[in-house]
């Protein structure tokens, strides 16, 4: 499989490295130095384009794949005010578009237990919950999008609370979902959810050890969407 890197930082680095490992070839990379120098045509030879960039430029390089017919899987976070848009735009040019806030097998997993312990707690009313993320001081959006999936999973599930708010060390009103973001040193990433009361808590946690497990699960889903249109994500691979 040919693949076409938006992003050539850290992330994109290890992609391509497990990209080449597992037998596909990286045609073209692009990054804020070259994207002005970097072809139509070149885009083009790529089977599948993966993309981890920034809020500011992924609407735009989505578009650009769909307008050139090639799929591209995306894990970059804090653009999903557009979401609408983006995949209208997605769906009139037939295009194939894989969206995860989050690659890693182990939190998509994380995911649904997230959900089932939200349902079992709608009724314990004496338990509030709290959710936290610490990342890399590098990542510029908080909170992550991973956070983000999470309190919604919640808010769909749970029934008690009617929004999430990013908690900055304030009281919020019983309704409120708090998430609180930290930004430490060079963490992965660690997101836990906390249900506590006065007598006891319930925490459920994925720490990550190392971005590889989220640069494999790029791969994975660029060898998912190869061949495929319309709107994709992690459920749909892993067939949770």
């Amino acid at each position: 499989m040919r693949i076409a890197l938006l992003g050539y930082g850290k992330m994109g680095k290890l992609i391509e490295r497990i990209a080449i490992e597992r037998g596909h070839e990286v045609v073209v990379t692009v990054d804020e130095t070259n994207r002005s120098k970097v072809t139509d045509d070149q885009l083009k030879q790529a089977d599948v384009a993966i993309e981890f960039t920034m809020p500011a430029v992924a609407v735009e390089n989505y578009k650009w794949c769909f307008d050139l017919g090639v799929p591209v899987v995306s894990g970059t976070t804090g653009w999903l005010d557009r979401w609408e848009e983006v995949t209208a735009y997605c769906e009139q040019h037939r295009g194939g578009f894989f969206y995860a806030s989050n690659f890693s097998i182990g939190v998509n997993i994380f995911f649904r237990l997230n959900n089932y312990l939200a349902r079992l707690m709608h009724d314990f009313d004496d338990y509030k919950v709290f959710i936290e993320e610490t990342h890399h001081i590098h990542k510029l959006d908080a909170p992550s999008g991973t956070a983000i999936t999470i309190a919604e999973g919640i808010l769909e599930n749970h029934g008690g609370y009617s929004s999430w708010e990013l908690n900055q060390g304030e009281t919020v009103a019983k309704d409120i979902l708090p998430v609180t973001a930290k930004r430490i040193g060079e963490v992965p990433g660690i997101h836990a959810v906390n249900y506590r009361s006065e007598v006891d808590e319930i925490e459920i946690r994925h720490s990550a050890f190392s971005r590889e497990g989220f640069a494999k699960g790029a791969v994975l889903a660029a060898e998912f969407l190869k061949g495929k249109t319309g709107v994709l994500g992690m459920e749909d691979m892993l067939k949770l």
